[in-house]
């Protein structure tokens, strides 16, 4: 990004120290990328000093902020979803626990950076998990309340829309893979990889996403007195054609963002000031028909205990077509030299005519890049594994 424009270093929730960089900068659109700063108002806070910004309000945001509040929208305006209860004391969620069957899924109510779903297998893991988030709090705050679901079965999609808060402009969909190695084995991750667009999708799917689950959570958020303006991005099961969701984030994903918009031919910023100036109805989007898979490098140890700081080698090895999304990095001491300065550090993508192309493409270049200790999947877009 240094090398495109001026990067600042302040803290996506320091909203005082962002307010005085735009007015010095003149900037005239703030994009929130990250969930935290929509949860704690950013969009709020710059609606208030009359500077155009794209993003969910804080009442808005509550979509993705609390688990709670999503599943009881959805069953309050019958959006398809797994079948759930939420809970503030920990002895009410054990007994509910001996009454479901396993498995299950327990979920922080609150922000937990994509590690808040945890899957258990037995009603003692259940109660486990229930006593890491509700006792030993593990999450903060963001476990007080949580929400155990039965799990759904089928396969996985990201469904995205924009929105003005009437309208909805639907994005095309990806598939993501949240577990750390391949075979879908190990912890969750906030994404290992992801492609687009999926396998499974038919024209009738994306009416019926559309129609069942997009549309309908919009005019909910605006009946509930929230409307809802920015990225909606639902987190669907489709088993036998049918979608339910399994979560909403108020943001494009990461790692589907990367596979996304390079599919997108229109200009980004006439979309998204659709969504701000609330005409999006007047916008139109154009698609490529070309598939793109991305694949995450990863810090070894991640998700858990990592090292940063390892100098990054193969960044200008990569061929002239290949993107190379940084995550996690930052400048080294030496002339143009890259670090490693987090978990998921980068996410290289390619673009193909078929699926086929663009995995042999971005398995073709994801290995001139290294660190010590990276570690990424094989088997991104591999269909049958996912």
């Amino acid at each position: 990004m240094a090398q495109i424009g001026q990067t600042l270093d302040i803290k996506a929730t320091d909203f005082p120290a962002l307010a005085k960089a735009v007015k010095e900068k003149r900037i005239d659109l703030v994009v929130v990328g990250p969930e935290d700063p929509l949860a704690a108002g950013i969009v709020d806070y710059f609606q208030k000093l009359g500077v155009p910004v794209f993003g969910p309000d804080q009442k808005a945001a509550q979509l993705e902020a609390s688990k709670v509040f999503s599943k009881a929208l959805m069953q309050k305006y019958n959006i398809p979803c797994a079948k759930s209860a939420s809970f503030s004391d920990f002895a009410s969620a054990k007994d509910y626990v001996a009454k479901r069957s396993p498995p299950l899924w327990i979920k922080a109510d609150g922000l937990a950076a994509g590690k808040g779903a945890v899957f258990a297998g037995t009603a003692t893991e259940a109660i486990q998990v229930l006593a890491s988030m509700m006792e030993s709090r593990i999450f903060g705050a963001s476990g007080e309340k949580v929400v155990i679901e039965d799990q759904l079965v089928g396969k996985e999609m990201s469904a995205f829309a924009i929105s003005d808060g009437k309208t909805i402009l639907p994005v095309v969909p990806a598939c993501d893979y949240k577990r750390v190695n391949d075979g879908d084995q190990g912890p969750n991750t906030g994404g290992m990889g992801s492609y687009s667009p999926p396998t499974f999708l038919t024209a009738e799917l994306e009416e019926k996403v559309r129609t069942v689950v997009m549309e309908p959570v919009v005019k909910a958020m605006e009946k509930e007195g929230r409307p809802y303006r920015g990225v909606v991005y639902g987190g669907l099961m489709i088993d036998k054609g049918q979608p339910s969701v399994i979560e909403f984030n108020s943001r494009f994903g990461d790692p589907e963002c990367q596979v996304i918009l390079p599919r997108l031919n229109s200009d980004l910023l006439d979309i998204v000031l659709g969504a701000v100036n609330g005409n999006l109805s007047t916008v139109r989007a154009e698609w490529s028909a070309d598939a793109c898979v991305g694949v995450a490098i990863a810090s070894g140890g991640y998700p858990a205990k990592y090292q940063t700081g390892l100098p990054i080698t193969g960044l200008d090895a990569v061929d002239k077509d290949i993107m190379v999304f940084h995550a996690a990095t930052k400048p080294g001491p030496e002339q143009g030299q890259v670090l490693t300065n987090g978990g998921r550090v980068l996410t290289v993508v390619a673009r193909g005519k078929t699926l086929k192309e663009a995995r042999e493409k971005v398995y073709d270049n994801v290995p001139r890049i290294h660190f010590e200790g990276c570690h990424y999947r094989k088997d991104i877009a591999l269909i049958q594994t996912h």
